[in-house]
């Protein structure tokens, strides 16, 4: 007599076999942007006090930007996300990137400055703030 395999072993060889050749890709939603030492937030209330320029802020969001990109290249992350760099919030750039500024802060078209940014977002001694929903309690 001769020994048969159970009839779903020689599919289950052949599956074992394909899955060598195929790699895993790896994917991240977002990571976070303060830096490992709170270099943006250093940064920032560096800029709010008037210590250090917008061409300061902008150097240290920058290399922030290209660490963060080349620490998720290192870990084998092969779908790096863009655009989840924030210098206050995620909802007031897409705001900013709308254009959707109200006529009290000064905008009058094009590029939004950090001073209109940053005056939308915390207001300044001539303007308040915009309104900050909260969606969820």
């Amino acid at each position: 007599p001769s020994l048969s395999l159970p009839f779903f072993l020689p599919p289950l060889r052949f599956f074992l076999r394909q899955q060598k050749k195929i790699k895993m890709a790896s994917h991240i939603v977002g990571y976070p942007r303060m830096g490992p030492k709170r270099e943006l937030k250093f940064a920032l209330e560096s800029f709010w006090d008037g210590k250090s320029t917008a061409e300061d802020l902008q150097k240290v969001s920058a290399d922030l930007r290209s660490s963060i990109w080349k620490q998720m290249s290192a870990a084998g992350t092969k779908f790096i996300p863009s655009n989840t760099f924030a210098h206050y919030d995620q909802v007031l750039d897409t705001t900013a990137m709308l254009g959707a500024v109200p006529p009290r802060y000064g905008y009058t078209g094009g590029e939004i400055g950090l001073d209109v940014y940053f005056s939308m977002a915390r207001g300044n001694a001539s303007v308040p703030a915009m309104e900050m929903t909260k969606w969820f309690d």
